[in-house]
């Protein structure tokens, strides 16, 4: 099954479009918290974006951008702003294509199935993790943090992955080691210390202050 987010805010258009996508195996999702719009997106893992452009506090454009920033989904625009000039700059955005207010549902299953069909019969999606804003794309081992890529080493990527897999949870340093080197045999516990060091120093360069914490003695969390 699909999964759709309808960034909507009319109730009425979002059930219009629920009863007429649901039917055809697409689940919808409507946005509960349009501040959080990033991460109710990054949460559900949507194969598909419906976005108005008319939102609470910011406009469909700005989460457009937000979205392309850390993932490739398809994103089509639904607004009765259809001019031209909002059409071609919602393309401009990173949309894959504009359905104007009101629309005809027929149009609107057959765009979604086609995109639908065109993206993902020849390519899987990829997951990301989000945490506080900081979203990790497991397809290509990036993070991302209000529109600012991080680079990670592969180690830096492998130690943030497992304890953002583990949220809440303490993960001690030897599970830590095992998904670093993948390996039973010795390693200089130092060589973990020096890359959370390292890995602590990016995120805090970006904002991301005590987001690892240390339980002494026994691993780290990331709570």
């Amino acid at each position: 099954m699909y999964k759709v987010l309808a960034v909507e805010d009319d109730a009425g258009i979002l059930t219009g479009i629920k009863d007429t996508l649901s039917p055809w195996d697409i689940e919808v999702s409507g946005v509960n918290d349009f501040k959080n719009i990033i991460g109710e997106f990054s949460a559900y893992c949507p194969h598909l974006v419906l976005m108005d452009i008319s939102l609470p506090f910011k406009d469909g454009y700005h989460f457009c951008r937000e979205i392309r920033n850390i993932s490739s989904v398809p994103i089509v625009f639904i607004s009765s702003a259809s001019d031209n000039m909002n059409i071609v700059y919602a393309i401009n955005m990173g949309a894959d294509d504009f359905i104007p207010k009101p629309f005809d549902k027929n149009v609107l299953l057959a765009k979604v199935q086609a995109i639908l069909r065109r993206t993902y019969d020849f390519a899987g999606s990829s997951s990301i993790i989000e945490h506080k804003g900081a979203v990790l794309n497991l397809g290509d081992g990036t993070l991302n943090y209000k529109g600012e890529n991080i680079d990670l080493s592969k180690n830096e990527y492998r130690i943030l992955l497992t304890l953002l897999q583990n949220k809440g949870k303490t993960v001690s340093r030897e599970t830590l080691m095992q998904a670093l080197w993948e390996t039973d045999s010795f390693v200089d516990e130092n060589t973990l210390t020096v890359n959370v060091g390292r890995l602590r120093k990016k995120l805090e360069n970006v904002g991301l202050d005590g987001f690892i914490t240390t339980k002494f003695g026994v691993g780290y969390i990331i709570s």
